[in-house]
């Protein structure tokens, strides 16, 4: 889909993975961003690139100042109570998506970003699409994984229901200039704090970078079907926390202290298969990535 005078709506704009992408995709196009905007600043920052802005909480509030008539709904909020109420988070996630997707039935394509959090534990073993579904993320976030299958619940029957061209996209790893878990990571080493690993080492994932999340993306909404298309959405490289922190020691002059902890999550290795055959242009320049770099 060529996302060139396009009208498209992003939820949760100022989070760490949707605000690159929105303030990218506003040089170009009619770009809306939605959420409560309770952060200070995160207003300023989204319209100084060109965002217009919209203020609603999408479990709650009325949608009437969401447009309806976009070509492309991004669909990247997601709520997090920290209290670990799953009625709130229930609402806000799956209720929310369910709202979302009313509202803009018209559209042309829909992406809801989901996560490898909906993947029962499986240690080492790469996870497909079709993997036994669980809870990989309570020990870190009670809610998160339960509300994140949830929604893709909720977001297969919408497409199914008003035949809205429906993506869900598996997210693993993101990482970039604004932010993500290597940051968190190098935040630790200077400040020489013990980094928590889970004792099933070594910790692999498959980070993807914020440039390549955008690359890939047109294809993703090409992709969108009804049933919804269901795909992970990862670097094609796995690489370890311990090797990952490794590299960025090398670069500030810290050795990284490594705890085990069965205080957080164990592996979560993605097979991105499906994800290179929907993206093969895309994925094909995908080259110099984290793993790269570390060797």
């Amino acid at each position: 889909m060529e996302l060139r005078g396009a009208r498209i709506l992003v939820t949760g704009p100022a989070g760490q993975v949707a605000f690159p992408l929105a303030t990218s995709l506003a040089r170009e196009n009619d770009v809306t961003g939605v959420a409560r905007f309770s952060r200070a600043g995160d207003r300023e920052r989204l319209e100084a690139a060109g965002v217009r802005c919209v203020a609603a909480d999408l479990g709650s509030d009325a949608l009437d100042g969401v447009p309806d008539d976009v070509d492309v709904v991004l669909h990247f909020a997601v709520a997090k109570s920290r209290n670990a109420d799953f009625d709130a988070d229930l609402t806000a996630n799956a209720e929310g998506t369910g709202r979302l997707m009313s509202r803009c039935r018209r559209a042309k394509a829909f992406l809801l970003c989901s996560s490898t959090g909906v993947y029962q534990d499986a240690g080492h073993t790469p996870l497909t699409e079709t993997s036994p579904l669980g809870d990989n993320h309570r020990v870190i976030m009670t809610t998160y994984s339960l509300c994140k299958i949830a929604t893709e619940a909720v977001a297969r029957f919408g497409a199914r229901e008003w035949n809205l061209p429906t993506t869900i996209a598996r997210l693993n790893v993101p990482y970039g200039d604004n932010g993500g878990w290597p940051a968190v990571h190098l935040d630790m080493l200077l400040a020489d704090r013990p980094i928590p690993v889970h004792p099933q080492a070594p910790n692999v994932y498959n980070p993807i970078h914020e440039d390549d999340i955008r690359a890939t993306l047109s294809a993703l909404l090409d992709a969108a079907s009804v049933p919804a298309t269901i795909v992970n959405w990862a670097g094609h490289e796995q690489v370890s926390i311990e090797d990952w922190c490794a590299y960025l020691g090398t670069l500030i002059g810290r050795e990284p202290r490594f705890l085990a902890t069965d205080r957080t999550i164990a592996s979560v290795v993605t097979d991105t298969t499906k994800m290179e055959r929907i993206a093969e242009s895309a994925v094909a320049s995908m080259f110099g990535g984290l793993k790269t770099a570390i060797q």
